[in-house]
């Protein structure tokens, strides 16, 4: 688990937490399967059923978060900017449906409140002050990428 960065790791965490609703410590292995969609990860459904036979070694199907970090390893994958940038395009361009080069704060409002259903209306004020400076309600691309990454 060393070579897991911290936000990966922060990730990793919150995805399980969002399947171990009742806080028992442990997800049930046939739920491994949503949670890796739910974080966008690409997989096989056949490696995944391996990985998980591989490390659930008392085969309970109690998978608890260490084991988990174990068998979501081995289907995370490094993005590189380059490959970040391009799927921040398309995400971009699908809110920007008359493809005028912007999308409007509102939009981006809501963009942030599917992300993380944590954010208060005034985080999300705060956030839209920060990237939206001169008030023009309207984010272009630049302002979108950094407010992602």
């Amino acid at each position: 688990m060393a070579d897991i960065d911290e936000k990966t790791m922060h990730a990793l965490r919150k995805a399980f937490a969002t399947f171990d609703k009742t806080k028992k410590g442990y997800v049930e292995a046939k739920d491994l399967e949503g949670i890796l969609n739910n974080m966008g990860t690409a997989f096989d459904l056949e490696d995944l059923n391996e990985t998980i036979k591989r490390v659930d070694i008392d085969h309970d199907g109690k998978i608890n978060f260490d084991k988990f970090v174990i068998i979501a390893s081995n289907f995370l994958q490094e993005d590189d900017e380059e490959t970040i940038t391009n799927e921040l395009k398309e995400a971009f361009r699908l809110y920007d449906k008359e493809g005028n080069g912007y999308i409007t704060t509102q939009t981006l409002k809501e963009i942030l409140k599917e992300l993380d259903n944590k954010l208060s209306e005034n985080d999300l004020n705060d956030i839209i002050e920060e990237i939206d400076e001169e008030g023009k309600g309207k984010v272009d691309f630049e302002g979108f990428r950094e407010l992602m990454i």
